[in-house]
């Protein structure tokens, strides 16, 4: 496989990198002959004895990295740890990451790494192998989160918390849906209850399109990398989300929203259904609508169709250059132990990748919706495993929107979504 420069990719896939705050049943997808680089296994007996300084670097803070080094220097291991933001959003920090990664930089031992950019960053031997620091704590992790972590059957990076989407309505006003075809015909029933959704030409558009198609039983890779998307299930969920803008289902307006701008819609009242995050739900708690909101798990995509949730989080990764593996190793058993993920939980209200704390009794009582939010990570799925998931989005988003804006049709649009996700491929 010969490896195109990561530079010339990054500039080729700016408008398409993950922007998310934050989105495994069935076999996983990934790109075609994924080959593992020959690299830097890193050995988990490697902290015992660990000393020094550990710098992790990654997006802006709001508060959940300092809450772990403080946590972590407290307990005088011998090891501490520093973060650097890199940038102030998902972008800045993604190439200021490559720009250290490309040029074989030591500043930061740890990289908080998006969960599509594990493939790519593994294909490119930036970090190392970490499958036999996953193992040792295999079973305590939900088993989506792990397959964020994953490439050509090794583990490249440790889960640190995970995210996937909710439903979050007017329990005023609706009843709570188990289809997408409830949620639109109860919307168009009252436009009160019209729904928003995140429809801008960006990554929160292919994530709202791949809940739905994972749903319907579609994909966009198989297993072994061939492009799966031009099937009855992508034009059934085209047709159905464009006749549900053109209805008035769905707030029109949401072709111009993202995360933020569909919430505000859906706190000012004007509709009463509306998918977003879970961080969502303490901001809604803060406006009138909250005291009548409601959350569910994603509903499925019809009667015959199960629920799909699409992840969302963050790892941690070991950079190759790194000169202190070892107290990168202790840094990451932590993060992930259970003792701080119930603390990230409780303080942060981020979604823990250790299945136990889903029921933890304290959990559950500060976190109404703790139950509903598991329900949504065990039904999810990764996003689809490529060096090139920036451009494989691009392709997906660029191709949607045109149909639920009604400016395109399906039966010319997925054709053409197909051939530039292997457009795409090609490019690596």
């Amino acid at each position: 496989m010969q490896l195109r420069s990561a530079t010339s990719r990054a500039v080729a896939a700016t408008a398409a990198v993950l922007a998310l705050a934050s989105c495994a049943g069935g076999p996983a997808e990934g790109p075609v002959a994924e080959q593992a680089p020959e690299g830097k296994v890193v050995e988990p007996g490697a902290a015992q004895g660990a000393s020094g300084e550990v710098t992790v670097c990654g997006i802006r803070d709001t508060g959940v990295f300092k809450t772990l080094t403080d946590s972590f220097n407290a307990r005088g291991t011998g090891v501490t740890a520093r973060y650097v933001e890199l940038g102030q959003d998902t972008d800045a920090a993604r190439a200021q990451a490559i720009q250290r990664l490309e040029g074989g930089s030591a500043e930061c031992d740890i990289y908080l790494m998006d969960v599509t950019w594990v493939s790519e960053w593994a294909a490119q031997g930036w970090v190392q192998d970490q499958t036999k620091v996953v193992e040792q704590h295999k079973a305590d992790f939900i088993p989506a989160t792990l397959e964020t972590a994953r490439y050509a059957q090794r583990y490249w990076a440790t889960p640190f918390y995970t995210n996937a989407g909710l439903l979050f309505y007017r329990n005023d006003r609706v009843q709570p849906p188990t289809t997408w075809k409830q949620v639109y015909e109860q919307a168009a029933r009252d436009p009160r209850n019209q729904v928003e959704i995140q429809a801008k030409q960006y990554e929160g558009l292919t994530v709202n399109f791949l809940e739905m198609l994972y749903s319907a039983g579609g994909s966009v890779l198989d297993e072994h990398g061939n492009v799966t998307i031009d099937s009855p299930q992508t034009r059934a969920v085209l047709n159905f989300m464009a006749e549900g803008v053109k209805s008035g289902a769905v707030d029109r307006a949401g072709l111009t929203y993202n995360e933020d701008g569909s919430r505000r819609a859906y706190e000012s009242g004007v509709a009463g259904q509306h998918r977003n995050w879970p961080s969502a739900y303490k901001l809604i708690q803060q406006t009138d609508a909250g005291p009548s909101t409601a959350v569910a798990p994603l509903p499925a995509f019809d009667e015959a169709s199960k629920p799909a949730a699409v992840l969302g989080g963050w790892n941690f990764g070991i950079a190759t250059a790194s000169d202190n593996p070892g107290a990168a190793v202790a840094f990451i058993d932590y993060a992930s132990s259970a003792e701080f993920q119930k603390t990230i939980t409780l303080k942060h209200a981020q979604a823990p990748v250790v299945a136990a704390i889903y029921d933890d009794p304290e959990v559950q009582a500060a976190i109404p919706f703790i139950t509903q939010l598991k329900q949504s990570v065990l039904s999810a799925k990764p996003r689809p495993k490529s060096p090139v998931y920036a451009q494989i989005s691009k392709a997906i988003y660029s191709n949607v929107y045109p149909v639920i804006a009604g400016e395109a049709d399906v039966a010319t649009a997925v054709p053409k979504m197909a051939a530039d996700i292997k457009a795409a491929q090609e490019t690596f």
